[in-house]
């Protein structure tokens, strides 16, 4: 009866630890960021270069964010999972023309304390490759 009850504890807490890592995940995009750099190429090797006036993302516990990417659409939900990204903009009528079949603008991620890196897995995709980084502000 004992092994029972403890091989039950550990399961739930095994499972409850995959749940915590994914809100982990999705906690450290809450806040507010800045485009600060992007990585570019002009079809030579790759170079990071400072951006002014970056648009910027606020990413909200509940999921949601509001950004001034577009002017005709500045809310929408988002979400994380593992190294990825995904947005959702929730304006009618609205097409960014970088979204995937789903309805979603997707980036691979690296998440760090204070700043993040983006780069495209939906839309157009640069041939030569480009990334963004944001800064936490």
């Amino acid at each position: 009866m004992k092994k029972t009850v403890f091989l039950s504890i550990l399961i739930l807490g095994l499972l409850s630890c995959g749940s915590d890592d994914r809100t982990m995940e999705t906690s450290g995009l809450v806040g507010q960021w800045k485009l600060t750099e992007a990585f570019i190429s002009a079809g030579g090797p790759q170079y990071w270069v400072d951006v002014e006036n970056g648009e910027e993302f606020t990413f909200f516990e509940n999921g949601t964010f509001s950004s001034n990417r577009f002017s005709e659409c500045t809310t929408g939900i988002f979400s994380t999972d593992q190294n990825s990204l995904s947005l959702q903009y929730d304006c009618d009528g609205f097409d960014p023309k970088s979204e995937n079949l789903e309805g979603f603008i997707t980036f691979d991620l690296e998440l760090e304390t204070n700043y993040f890196i983006v780069t495209p897995t939906s839309g157009p995709i640069c041939i030569e490759g480009c990334s963004y980084k944001y800064t936490r502000r």
